[in-house]
């Protein structure tokens, strides 16, 4: 499974996906219920041979955690 971060430079307007900030890795894995999604999701494999991709709210909302404030310049997915 993989859990991702939208990013936003604001000198060039770019927006990208990328990894999690570290203390957010630490407050997800370690709150109750992870490893139970983790079991849940990781199992689930397409025909690419990829795992899963959740965004970070999409996660955090999973394990009845308060997400992080939506930014102005981030998607809706």
């Amino acid at each position: 499974m993989a859990i991702i971060q939208e990013r936003f430079d604001e000198k060039t307007k770019a927006r990208w996906w990328g990894p999690l900030e570290p203390w957010l890795a630490g407050d997800i894995y370690f709150s109750a219920g992870f490893h139970d999604v983790f079991d849940e999701l990781s199992a689930e494999v397409d025909s690419d041979g990829l795992y899963p991709t959740m965004t970070i709210r999409k996660i955090m909302w999973k394990l009845r955690m308060k997400p992080l404030r939506r930014e102005y310049w981030e998607e809706e997915i």
